[in-house]
């Protein structure tokens, strides 16, 4: 998360501010566990008490092969030819088979779930059922088919799983049905030539260009009151993760032509997703190009590429083969990106294998906005819906508990600064969220468009 550009133009992150900040983004840490190995805090039971327990425990032993006798039976006749759910498509010129994916998956529920009245249980996938229809027009200038169709949204706890990071990701659950029509969809984000395509011919100049007005940062010092945006900024040496103004900062003359400030350019990064758009930036170039933003169900129904329940959208292993699948942080974050991936920050588009659909970069290198509000309880609001929920448009106002003031809009895809250290939201379920006037060097958008 980052701080929006009008609490840090107001108050160019003064000390009680970032304490503020710090203090309600610090995850609690639990009790510390009770020592028993003191002989003064625990009574050593006496002969006659463990030879007790000894019966105790090989009756419960014997019930328990009884029961893992008669579960290895069910496993055995469960999955009968007969009881089989073929789930194969042809999209694009590719045959996807969403057989391996369509087994449950359960890695745990989050607390907050458990008063939530999902249709399913909110840990499970169930088969992704894709419409057959293709459109018999010619696919527009670097989009692709995505045919839509009914499918489990959200994610599981991945706090078990290799590289799944400490978060639960409580706002991704519970898993639900949803139901999208067909679309049209970029393959790759929108690069910095096709964005200046669209300024040439109009002559936009997107927010972080702009100097803020004093009339909408009351109270703030006319000498803060100057154009940029928000730039990641790794620190000299090891931090603590529970404070992001440690690697982040605004930064004077920060903008798409300039993204990690005024000394940057744009030469040789024709083919790298633009940067440093807020959501109106992304909206715009959207309405010029005949095309709108993705709703955040498109978005997931799409970067599954017809399979159910994958962790990643190129899989169930983060480095499937040894190989690395997406553009994310190698090395202690936030301190210094390795590039094992080949890639030191962002990537030009396109660097990776597509999924099943031909999109590319659909975890890592940059964010991507939805058309969405984000409101962390929203999942929660969808599931106690009867029935599919057809083409969800999103929550009607926003709400982020961390900052519940500021109206922000859902962010999904993960960036090159994603690292199991501390945000794994590369993993395909899971939700980001940004103030929707925000920029940053991180983050970009891909467009959608209906069948005419």
């Amino acid at each position: 998360m980052i701080l929006s550009p009008r609490l840090q133009v107001k108050h160019c992150l003064p000390d009680w501010l970032r304490h503020k900040i710090a203090t309600l983004e610090m995850t609690k840490k639990k009790p510390p566990r009770k020592r028993l190995n003191d002989k003064r805090e625990m009574a050593l039971p006496s002969k006659s008490d463990r030879s007790r327990r000894t019966g105790v425990v090989s009756w419960l032993f014997r019930g328990l092969v009884v029961v893992g006798t008669a579960g290895v039976v069910w496993w055995a006749i469960r999955d009968k030819p007969g009881n089989a759910v073929p789930t194969s498509i042809t999209v694009n010129s590719k045959t996807v088979n969403s057989k391996t994916a369509e087994s449950k998956v359960d890695l745990g529920k989050g607390a907050d779930d458990r008063n939530a009245k999902p249709r399913v249980e909110d840990d499970t996938f169930q088969p992704t059922i894709a419409n057959s229809f293709v459109p018999a027009d010619e696919a527009p200038e670097g989009m692709v088919w995505i045919p839509g169709g009914e499918f489990s949204m959200g994610c599981a706890d991945p706090t078990g799983l290799p590289a799944g990071g400490p978060d639960a990701m409580r706002d991704a659950r519970p898993i639900h049905r949803v139901y999208v029509d067909g679309f049209w969809m970029d393959k790759t984000e929108v690069t910095n030539e096709q964005f200046e395509k669209f300024v040439k011919d109009t002559g936009y100049e997107t927010v972080a260009e702009q100097v803020p007005r004093a009339e909408d940062f009351p109270g703030a010092p006319v000498e803060n009151l100057v154009a940029g945006s928000v730039v990641f900024t790794p620190p000299s040496g090891a931090v603590p993760l529970d404070n992001h103004f440690q690697w982040w900062a605004y930064v004077k003359g920060a903008n798409w032509r300039h993204p990690t400030g005024p000394d940057s350019n744009l030469d040789g990064r024709e083919k790298y997703p633009v940067v440093q758009i807020a959501y109106k930036d992304a909206q715009a170039y959207a309405r010029w190009a005949g095309k709108r933003l993705p709703t955040e169900a498109e978005w997931e129904f799409a970067a599954r590429g017809g399979l159910a329940g994958q962790v990643y959208a190129w899989g169930n292993e983060f480095r499937p083969a040894g190989k690395w699948a997406a553009n994310t942080f190698q090395g202690q974050f936030p301190i210094r990106d390795l590039a094992e991936d080949r890639f030191a920050g962002i990537a030009p588009t396109a660097q990776f294998t597509p999924n099943p659909y031909g999109l590319y970069d659909l975890g890592g290198n940059v964010w991507e906005w939805c058309a969405d509000w984000y409101r962390a309880d929203y999942y929660q609001q969808l599931s106690t819906s009867d029935g599919v929920v057809r083409n969800p448009p999103g929550p009607k106002d926003f709400w982020d508990p961390a900052e519940p003031g500021e109206p922000k809009r859902v962010h999904r895809g993960g960036s090159f600064l994603c690292t199991d250290q501390y945000c794994t939201r590369y993993m395909i379920g899971t939700r980001g969220k940004g103030e929707q006037s925000t920029g940053s060097n991180h983050v970009g958008f891909r467009c959608v468009m209906p069948v005419k």
